[in-house]
């Protein structure tokens, strides 16, 4: 589909004072090149206060830019979300695999958010992310006072989140933990990604065997994660030895891949082909007393009956 196109909102910081505009892109926004970034700025497609910016123009703190991005046509995506609880405060989705949470890269409008925003209203926003490839429960706050108690409970660990996975191999533990940092870590295609990190974030996932493949030299796990880091599922399952079955990223070790490298979205987080299920979500209800927990049918591929 072709998407309505986007304006890019930017405030020149004193780090950024000095600097020529098509500079200025180029480093905020590596994805495209300074003679790209020179082309859409002659083009006028970019305003410096208001008004048409010329590419050598140089910047003072405090300036305000605006990059229009034209209407693009956005690859296709599923859009089928299921409504699992609804009240007014919270909301909480089924997501398809596929389908991103949130703006980026290729993607616009088909997006959960987008999807979400224009049957609930602007207010809704998502309390924790799920990669495009992982489907399954993700938790939606409908205002201010919801989504800063929620935020809170998250921060304190009191929101539980089980997963469903499918891991190669059979051979370990009926249980195990995974306490390995994560942080960014350098890549190409986008130029960081992240993964197993020895400075990274502390990460923590609790592992349980659900029911093992020999024949297909894989296993069923559920997945309990007190932290939520981006990609972590993925990132520690791969770290243990145990990548997700078809995971087109990581790789043993909890590292991402160096080959195929030259295929624009083989090697990037968004990929998917592997799969992961946000299977059930616990949560202190923000304006009543009591936990809510809502569970999301997994796929047939990874029903634990």
């Amino acid at each position: 589909m072709l998407n309505k196109g986007y304006c890019y909102p930017d405030r020149v910081t004193p780090d950024d004072e000095g600097l020529s505009i098509a500079a200025f892109y180029a480093s905020r926004y590596p994805h495209s090149p300074e003679a790209e970034w020179r082309r859409r700025i002659e083009a006028g497609d970019v305003l410096r206060n208001g008004l048409p910016a010329l590419p050598d123009d140089l910047l003072s703190r405090g300036d305000t830019l605006l990059y229009h991005r034209l209407p693009w046509e956005e690859p296709d995506a599923p859009l089928d979300f299921a409504t699992l609880f609804d009240d007014d405060d919270v909301l909480v989705f089924s997501k398809p695999s596929g389908l991103p949470v949130l703006p980026g890269g290729f993607f616009l409008e088909n997006t959960l958010l987008h999807a979400v925003r224009k049957r609930y209203g602007d207010a809704c926003s998502p309390l924790h992310r799920l990669g495009r490839g992982t489907s399954g429960a993700i938790l939606f706050t409908r205002n201010r006072d919801a989504a800063r108690g929620l935020a809170k409970a998250m921060f304190e660990r009191r929101i539980l989140k089980v997963y469903l996975a499918l891991a190669s191999g059979t051979s370990m533990p009926d249980a195990f933990t995974v306490d390995a940092p994560i942080g960014p870590v350098p890549h190409t295609l986008p130029v960081t990604v992240n993964a197993y990190r020895p400075d990274g974030r502390p990460s923590t996932s609790h592992v349980r065997v659900v029911r093992r493949f020999p024949q297909r030299d894989a296993a069923l796990l559920e997945v309990t994660i007190p932290t939520g880091r981006p990609h972590q599922i993925r990132i520690h399952l791969s770290y243990a030895g145990f990548p997700l079955v078809g995971d087109p990223l990581y790789q043993p070790g909890g590292l991402p891949r160096t080959d195929g490298l030259d295929d624009e979205w083989t090697t990037t987080p968004g990929a998917t082909g592997y799969l992961l299920h946000s299977w059930k979500i616990r949560f202190p209800h923000p304006s009543r007393a009591g936990d809510v927990e809502v569970v999301s049918p997994p796929p047939a591929a990874l029903r634990p009956e």
